[in-house]
């Protein structure tokens, strides 16, 4: 294999022992097609556990914000899982050095999915449920699916859109639930409408962009990046506010930084380079069932009968966008 060869397939086969186990992605082969617009066989090993690690961080953030405000939390947590990625990269032999071109990619992409994503729904979560945040931020795969068509030019079959169609009337029934009786804040649920359109042009862009550097150093730069604009917004808004360092805190934030910030970010970026955007995102509708699930189990928030109904067509509609057709 020559060294644009190997170029190709860096961003898809991760360095470390560890990761190669978890993902279970195995390498595009040179000059193989590429799956941005098609789906690539499913490794639902690696797609159960980033839906588990991802809609657990919604409880995990619940908690840390009880004793520390949410820009300060997410920019020590850049910082420490940007330099922990960019370790995990150095000890593994896949730290390189990356043109100015796609360094500058990947810090748009850090401010993206992880500066403005998160420091928008974590803000919001301050004042609405995490399970309500998970439910919001569940919709995405319906904005995926109206703009990956002109963005990406991936084409949507019946069944994709049956599949978002059914996915989306799952969420509503969830959603109508948790909006009976005006239970949210209007201010945080506006915050993290605003995350969720973050993430929605985070993911398109990555798709567009497709980084080509080692996956720990490229996710690296990116939690760095986030650290780097969300620090002066931190210092700004609440230098004078509290921090309470309490077993929850340092449990929590470890807890996103190792599971989320290093083993969901890192599933989902390989998960995207393995399908397309519409396929990946409609993961996320499995959000609402597990954000309840894990706020109930953790938190003691209720859940109702109708939240538990939403999930029918919520798994009905996963099953259809992310199947191959024949």
């Amino acid at each position: 294999m020559d060294g644009a060869a190997r170029r190709m397939a860096r961003p898809i086969t991760p360095p470390a022992a560890f990761a190669m186990k978890t993902l279970s992605l195995p390498a595009r082969p040179s000059g193989a097609p590429s799956v941005s617009g098609t789906d690539a066989p499913a490794a639902w090993g690696a797609i159960a556990l980033f839906c588990l690690l991802w809609s657990s961080a919604f409880a995990a953030a619940k908690i840390a914000l009880r004793d520390c405000p949410p820009l300060t939390l997410l920019t020590v947590r850049f910082l420490l899982a940007g330099l922990l990625m960019l370790g995990v990269a150095a000890a593994t032999g896949g730290l390189r050095r990356i043109p100015a071109r796609e360094l500058l990619s990947l810090a748009m992409l850090g401010v993206l999915n992880n500066a403005l994503y998160l420091g928008l729904s974590w803000s919001g979560m301050a004042s609405v449920s995490s399970a309500f945040a998970a439910v919001l931020i569940s919709t995405n795969p319906l904005l995926i699916g109206l703009l990956a068509g002109p963005v990406l030019g991936e084409r949507l079959g019946w069944r994709k859109v049956l599949g978002l169609a059914l996915g989306l009337l799952g969420v509503l029934v969830v959603l109508r639930t948790r909006l009976s009786g005006m239970h949210e804040d209007l201010h945080g649920t506006l915050l993290v409408v605003g995350g969720l359109l973050s993430m929605v042009a985070g993911t398109l862009a990555y798709k567009r962009v497709r980084p080509q550097a080692n996956l720990w150093s490229a996710t690296g730069v990116q939690q760095l990046a986030a650290f780097a604009v969300l620090l002066p917004f931190a210092l700004h808004h609440e230098a004078g506010l509290p921090v309470n360092v309490t077993p929850g805190l340092v449990g929590s934030m470890a807890y996103t930084i190792v599971a989320v910030s290093m083993g969901s970010y890192a599933l989902w970026f390989s998960i995207l380079n393995r399908t397309s955007a519409t396929s990946a995102s409609a993961l996320h509708f499995l959000m609402p069932p597990l954000g309840l699930l894990f706020g109930w189990a953790v938190l003691g928030e209720a859940v109702s009968w109708q939240d538990m109904a939403g999930i029918v067509p919520i798994a009905f509609g996963i099953w259809l966008a992310t199947r191959r057709a024949a």
